[in-house]
């Protein structure tokens, strides 16, 4: 069971420098979860390489299927929004330390695995990870 934020998600599906290392990660471990607003970064991610002209509309419309399948073979388990974890999250702003640079999808994703029980979260995102352990987690990056 291992808990992957988007950065990692869209590096299963873009060739990125060393995505490779999280592919292999992600193919060890058959339970990878995310928080659904995930599934959201995802499509913005690929909207966002398309726009940058990093992908052309062909293989945009390929990894796009190849994510729909795998969502549908439960390659990818998302965990529910809910109003709890919603307010979760604002209370974990609230008790953030002043120079906790933090993004609110970030918060959403670390209060998500905090409160489904995970010890681990795997991301490249910096600002996630240095602000992990406010959380009780511990922050994994293979790429590094």
């Amino acid at each position: 069971m291992i808990y992957f934020d988007t950065s990692y998600i869209l590096k299963c599906y873009l060739n990125e420098p060393q995505a490779e290392k999280v592919r292999a990660l992600a193919e060890r471990d058959a339970d990878k979860y995310c928080c659904r607003w995930g599934r959201v970064e995802f499509f913005s991610g690929i909207k966002r390489q398309l726009r940058e002209g990093k992908l052309t509309p062909e293989p945009t419309a390929e990894i796009l299927q190849i994510f729909a399948r795998d969502e549908a073979n439960g390659v990818w388990l998302w965990l529910p929004m809910d109003h709890a974890l919603l307010d979760a999250v604002c209370a974990a702003f609230q008790n953030l330390p002043p120079a906790v640079h933090l993004r609110a999808g970030d918060a959403l994703h670390l209060t998500c695995a905090r409160e489904h029980g995970f010890k681990e979260i795997y991301s490249s995102d910096k600002h996630l990870l240095a602000a992990a352990p406010q959380f009780g987690l511990a922050g994994q990056n293979v790429l590094t």
